[in-house]
This record gives structure tokens, C-alpha cells and sequence, in this order.
């Protein structure tokens, strides 16, 4: 009998699923309040789907993906995020035939093969949001404002909002041209994959991972240095928003994000350990990408819902408790279930949350399972009690017993 489950997935349950299901509750409530709609995409795609939007050059392409052939010899892969799918979707259903923009968030397992850590698992999961049409730093605030808002609810302190720029296609090529010429003075140093990106994207070296790499690009020529005109005018509009509505920031070069659809506005949600929150940016990209007859501009966030939990975890952050049990309702005697459940489900049906016996345990045993539960209230139901309609209801925290007709115990509570 197979008794384990592979490496790097969890199973939800008890304590950390009502975790999971009040952290979900609260973006799905932020979300509303922002006009966003939610959206399903399919578990897996076509590969090629990621190979284009994600980009071929990139650890998740590279590395990461769960890529498989399926009965009819397709390319077939377990999604590694959540945007790709989504403006799949966005393209597939002409979505753009709609008002501009289009906001939609997700919450949506994805697949990555990494060594599983706490807070990253193989099978994870992802809140994230897309917003699609908008060529303004509003559609950045936006975002920003919403994880900020999001990140307050959730208790979080350790917090800080680091922002960068990569600059649009124009301006990249003198970037990249200035970043190759200062990696070959690195080439015998950086990793074998390094060498190999450098060649195809240079961009992508900054993101690397490896401690000897990461030391060669502290000194690498900065991305914001570069930017033309239109992309620097939208970075400094967009920190003169940020100013005025009091959301503090720091400018951080060494952000570039890890996916290739990446353009002009970088952000991270960063503690002060240095692990990222949640992370997100602009793509005008993205769409053109995956269809070269539309250019529609884009930008979006993803944060793991994994992550989320271990740093609520971690800054002592209090959970609600779970919803006690109304009442408990026993039973004493066979003759007494049907009647007795029948007052179980009707009182359900009020919107209170009702448990009652289900094992033929003895009265006594019944009101100890009872206090278990952590029921507000008591009542056993019996032949007398069915007879008379009526029964005594018990206060589990004060004792106290309060006689009530059996139709009149909802009112009661």
C-alpha cells in the first residue's frame, strides 16, 4: 500500500487549511472590493504556450517545468505560473473585444521541479492578478496599492516595496550590447549556463541564482541608466504616484524577475531577510508574443500562497479560530434518530452549524465529545423529549439550562 506522498506536495487539513481558506478569503474579498473578476485556467497547456511567454532561456523553462507527452504525442506541460494560461485565455475568448481594462485574478496551483523548501513546494499555489489594456502607471499602482492593502489585512509587517525598471524592447539593446561587453570580462568566471545565456539573453545572467554570479552582477551596468525617454518618463511618473499616496518604496537595480515577459516596471514585495513576498511588473510584451496581431500592454503579480503562510507563521501573525459548533444535539434511543436528525438538518438549514451522534455512544460519552467540539450549546433529544416537544438546552460555558420547545430552538440560538 502507498502510505506517502511524493516530495515537495502537501496535503491540506484541519489547522492549515482553515489557514489556507482565510488567506484565500481575504484576496478574493481585496479583489472584490478592486472590481477584479475571477478566472480558471486549465492545470495544463501546450508547452510551446510557456516556451513563447515565459521564455525558452529561463530557469522554469530550462529546469522547472513537469513536461510530458501525452496518448496523441502533444507536448503537454503542468502549468509553472499563472499569466501565461490567462492571457491565453484573454487572446482565445477575445476578451479585448471588451471596455479596457480587464482585471482578473486567480487562484491557481502551479508546478515547478526545484528542490522543495519551506514555503516552496513542487505543487504550490498562487494568488494572482492580471491586468490587461493599460499603458499607464495606474495600472501599476493599481496592483501595488491592492498587495499593499492585501499584505495589511494579512498581519504582515516585515514588509518593503522595491521597485526597478528593464526599459522596454528600444531601449534593452544598448542595455544589452553594455551588460555582454561587461560579462566577457567575467566569462571563464560566470556558470556554464551563464556563458550560454550571455550569448542569447544577457538580461537573464542578473537573474541567476549561483553565488558566483550573483557577485559578478553587483557591479554590472544598471538597467534604469539606459532607458529612453518613454520608459524613464514612466518610471518617474510612476515613483511621483507612489509618493503621493504615501506608499514607501525602494529603488532596487537588481530586480529583473525570472520570466522573459518582463517590460519596463519590476516590483517585489521584500522582508528584511531579502525573501520576496510577492513579485510582479509590466509585460507589454506578452500578448504580441502569443499573438502577433494584437499589442495590447499588460502588467500583473503572483505571490505563493505557501510563502504567504510561512512568514504569517513567522512574524506570530493570530489566525481567526474556526466557526465553533452551535449546538450539539444527542441523542438517547433508537427510536429518537430520526426525529432528533430531523431537528439537526432544520436547524442547518437556519445557517447554524449543528453536529449530533453518529456512533451510538452513551449519552455521558456524547456530551464529552461534545465539549471536544467546543459546542456554545447542549440539548439530548430522547422519547420524552419528542413527546413533550420540548427539551433543555445547556449553556457549556455557564451551565445553565434553559427549557425550550423543540421548534423554538433556533431562536433560541
Amino acid at each position: 500500500m502507498i502510505t506517502q506522498a511524493p516530495r515537495g506536495v502537501q496535503d491540506w487539513y484541519g489547522e492549515e487549511m482553515q489557514k489556507r481558506a482565510y488567506v484565500e478569503k481575504l484576496a478574493r474579498e481585496t479583489a472584490r472590493s478592486y472590481h477584479m473578476e475571477e478566472i480558471i485556467t486549465p492545470i495544463f497547456e501546450h508547452t510551446e504556450l510557456f516556451q513563447r511567454g515565459v521564455g525558452t532561456d529561463t530557469d522554469v523553462v530550462q529546469k522547472e517545468m513537469y513536461t510530458f507527452l501525452d496518448k496523441a504525442e502533444r507536448s503537454i506541460t503542468l502549468k509553472p505560473e499563472g499569466t501565461a494560461g490567462v492571457m491565453r485565455a484573454y487572446l482565445e475568448h477575445a476578451m479585448y473585444a471588451q471596455p479596457a481594462p480587464t482585471k482578473l485574478f486567480y487562484v491557481t496551483p502551479a508546478f515547478r521541479y526545484e528542490k522543495p523548501q519551506k514555503g516552496r513546494l513542487r505543487q504550490h499555489h498562487q494568488f494572482g492578478v492580471e491586468l490587461v489594456g493599460s499603458e499607464s502607471p495606474l495600472a501599476e499602482i493599481e496592483l501595488i496599492s491592492f498587495v499593499t492593502d492585501l499584505l495589511g489585512k494579512f498581519g504582515l509587517r516585515d514588509v518593503t516595496l522595491h521597485i526597478n525598471s528593464i526599459g522596454c524592447a528600444n531601449c534593452r539593446k544598448d542595455y544589452n550590447e553594455a551588460l555582454l561587453t561587461y560579462l566577457r570580462g567575467y566569462e571563464s568566471e560566470l556558470c556554464p549556463t551563464c556563458r550560454e545565456r550571455m550569448q542569447k539573453n544577457p538580461l537573464r545572467v542578473l537573474d541567476c541564482k549561483v553565488e558566483t554570479c550573483k557577485k559578478i552582477v553587483e557591479n554590472a551596468p544598471r538597467t534604469i541608466d539606459y532607458l529612453d525617454d518613454e520608459c524613464r518618463g514612466h518610471f518617474e511618473e510612476l515613483q511621483g504616484l507612489l509618493k503621493e499616496l504615501g506608499i514607501p518604496y525602494e529603488i532596487d537595480t537588481g530586480i529583473v524577475r525570472g520570466l522573459d515577459y518582463y517590460t519596463k516596471t519590476v516590483f517585489e514585495f521584500v522582508n528584511s531577510d531579502g525573501f520576496t513576498l510577492c513579485g510582479g511588473g509590466r509585460y507589454d510584451g506578452l500578448i504580441h508574443e502569443l499573438d502577433e496581431k494584437q499589442d495590447i500592454p499588460s502588467v500583473g503579480f503572483g505571490m505563493g500562497i505557501e510563502r504567504i503562510l510561512y512568514f504569517m507563521d513567522n512574524e506570530g501573525v493570530t489566525f481567526p479560530k474556526a466557526e465553533p459548533v452551535d449546538l450539539y444535539v444527542g441523542i438517547l434511543g433508537k427510536e429518537a434518530r430520526a426525529k432528533a436528525y430531523a431537528l439537526v438538518r432544520n436547524l442547518r438549514q437556519k445557517g447554524l452549524i449543528v453536529e449530533t451522534d453518529y456512533m451510538d455512544r452513551s449519552v455521558k460519552a456524547q456530551m464529552k465529545y461534545a465539549n471536544k467540539l467546543g459546542a456554545r450549546k447542549t440539548v439530548i433529544i430522547g422519547s420524552k423529549e419528542l413527546e413533550e416537544n420540548r427539551a433543555f438546552v445547556k449553556d457549556m460555558a455557564t451551565g445553565e439550562q434553559t427549557i425550550s420547545a423543540l421548534d423554538e430552538i433556533a431562536e433560541l440560538l
